[in-house]
C-alpha cells in the first residue's frame, strides 16, 4: 500500500530526495505517486515532521 502525504506536510524535500525510485515530487508540498510507490517507508523515515503515513 502507497504511503501519502498529510497536510503537516512543509515541502522541504527530504522525502523526495530519499526515495529509491523517485516516486515524490515536490510543488508547495511533497506528491507521491501512488503507482510508482513501492512502499519501502525510506521517505516515511526522513520526514522531520511526520507527514508521511501508510495509505
Amino acid at each position: 500500500m502507497p504511503r501519502k502525504v498529510t497536510d503537516s506536510c512543509i515541502g522541504c524535500g527530504a522525502c523526495a530526495a530519499e526515495c529509491p525510485v523517485s516516486a515524490i515530487t515536490v510543488e508547495e508540498v511533497s506528491v507521491i505517486d501512488p503507482d510508482t510507490c513501492i512502499d519501502c517507508g525510506a521517505c516515511q523515515a526522513v520526514c522531520p515532521v511526520d507527514a508521511i503515513v501508510a495509505d
